[in-house]
């Protein structure tokens, strides 16, 4: 599980370090890609894999499978730690997140995103509208029990 939130330097070859306690999961390496709401998804290559499965098996048209995988893998690259535990971003990815010198790196689960300081804080304010989805999620639980 991915949780916390770190704030990091983006160095001049567009290197940013992994958080020390993420390290481990990327033994294998992983994938990194757009992410919603103009972040950095970053996937070990076990949740990689359990996605495109996902999109194999989850019933959808194919129209709608192909678009998925056409956004989700054509942006998609490998992850390689370098010796220093960092992930270099490729100058797309940068531009789509407008990640430049300051990199906010946050746990979201089953993966981790990247993020613009800027956008980030403008997304963290709008926390408030998830913490309404969790109790519309806990007062549906307890209708059901």
């Amino acid at each position: 599980m991915f949780v916390g939130e770190y704030q990091y330097k983006v160095d001049e070859k567009g290197r940013i370090p992994v958080p020390p306690v993420f390290r481990h999961e990327f033994a294998d390496g992983g994938f990194m890609t757009q992410g919603a709401e103009d972040c950095i998804a970053v996937y070990t290559v076990n949740r990689f894999n359990e996605i495109a499965r996902s999109l194999q098996t989850n019933g959808l048209p194919g129209s709608d499978v192909r678009k998925i995988s056409r956004a989700l893998f054509s942006k998609a690259l490998e992850v390689k730690l370098d010796g220093q535990g960092r992930i270099s971003l490729s100058p797309q990815l940068r531009q789509y997140a407008k990640v430049d010198d300051n990199a906010i790196v946050v746990g979201a689960n089953t993966y981790f995103e990247i993020w613009s300081p800027e956008r980030w804080q403008a997304q963290a304010s709008q926390d408030q509208s998830a913490w309404q989805i969790i109790e519309k999620l806990e007062q549906k639980g307890q209708q059901e029990c």
